[in-house]
């Protein structure tokens, strides 16, 4: 058993992919996130990431002699979060088997809402038509996914249940808890991954409040990495940007304001995220500088970026 919960970035760009020699340093891939803890694999959001993503998880599972088993969370359903699943080369594979979790959207499950985005004549192949077992199930705040050997392979459960604190049968099982944020249009999904002592807080598309955001802050509290959305310089968010209108209430946030709530939630690290796709790599870089003032230990995320956090080991495990 390994003991390493391993963040790794396969596509860090927000709204619409982007390609050329501007863009090489933090890739032009829309948000994908993989985070492998022990046994566990788990995808943040479906964007065109997800492609190459997908074809390292079958050479892997070729090599490994096991079929492809993993836990997709959708943070929302926009299209830059959702646009690669329909290319994910596991999801066409019968051996594969997709736990697939998100956010219902308008009162209709999250299996609706993601067949939607490969019906005809949008896409050939229908979510129906997929050879993968997979299992999808909506997410609300008040749940609770745990992941395991001991809880039969994934458990959703909701915190209030009354044995909910009592679900944690050995230290292997993965705990995902959520944060519903209503800083961004329709809403979103905010995650927390924990695993041997370890935790990542997944806080895409949200834009900061003033004073800073205190819900997110206390649920990212004391967390080991927070990748947060900073799509914005603060010139371009409020319209002081040349050739850029101001985008107060789009949604997504500045890194200042990810920094203030890596500040206030007392983070190890900071990872800024959901880039603008119209920001060539100098300026993303020149933000991640400013940004190092504000919280010393933050990066730029860009595709390939691998963060390693040494787990805990079970108390079984250790030596006498």
């Amino acid at each position: 058993m390994t003991h390493t919960m391993t963040v790794r970035f396969w596509g860090a760009r927000g709204s619409h992919p982007v390609s050329g020699a501007a863009y090489l340093r933090y890739g032009g891939n829309t948000p994908c996130v993989e985070i492998q803890a022990g046994q566990h694999t788990i995808i943040l959001d479906a964007g065109t990431g997800i492609i190459q993503l997908g074809k390292d998880m079958l050479a892997r599972a070729k090599a490994s002699g096991a079929g492809v088993e993993a836990t997709l969370l959708f943070s929302h359903m926009h299209h830059d979060h959702t646009q690669g699943f329909p290319f994910f080369t596991p999801a066409y594979i019968g051996s594969s088997h997709l736990r697939i979790f998100g956010p219902g959207i308008f009162e209709k499950d999250l299996e609706e809402t993601l067949a939607k985005t490969m019906l005809p004549p949008a896409f050939p192949v229908s979510l129906a038509e997929l050879p993968s077992l997979r299992e999808i199930s909506s997410f609300r705040e008040a749940d609770v996914l745990y992941l395991g050997a001991a809880v039969g392979g994934a458990l959703l459960r909701n915190r209030y249940h009354p044995d909910a604190d009592t679900l944690m049968p050995d230290a292997d099982t993965v705990c995902i808890r959520t944060l519903r944020s209503f800083a961004h249009p329709d809403d979103v999904l905010i995650y927390r991954i924990e695993w041997r002592g370890r935790s990542v807080v997944y806080a895409t598309d949200t834009e900061g409040y003033v004073n800073g955001d205190q819900r997110l802050a206390a649920f990212a509290q004391g967390a080991d990495v927070l990748i947060h959305d900073a799509q914005y310089t603060e010139e371009h968010y409020m319209g002081q940007m040349p050739g850029f209108t101001a985008t107060q209430g789009f949604g997504h946030s500045t890194a200042p304001m990810a920094c203030g709530v890596a500040r206030a939630a007392q983070v190890r690290q900071l990872v800024l995220f959901h880039h603008e796709p119209q920001y060539r790599d100098e300026i993303i870089a020149d933000i991640e500088t400013k940004a190092q003032r504000l919280f010393p230990n933050t990066v730029s995320a860009y595709e390939g970026l691998t963060i390693p956090l040494v787990a805990a080991p079970a108390e079984a495990e250790k030596s006498p």
